[in-house]
């Protein structure tokens, strides 16, 4: 599920924000979740959230 998972980066002042998203079927934006980056690596539990929210999204739509 990690495909077509991508993440916008936004910097607000001295914070850096991190934003996941996905496609679907190539129209609509769906936001995932988002969190503040604190460090160069992005954490696991945070693209573990975004592709659980991700999958309960397009199981939903089925």
């Amino acid at each position: 599920m990690k495909k077509n998972l991508f993440y916008l980066r936004v910097k607000q002042g001295s914070n850096i924000y991190r934003i996941f998203f996905c496609y679907d079927e190539d129209k609509i934006v769906v936001i995932m979740n988002g969190f503040t980056k604190k460090s160069q690596k992005t954490p696991s539990k945070e693209i573990e959230r975004a592709v659980k929210i991700k999958k309960e999204y397009f199981d939903e739509k089925e």
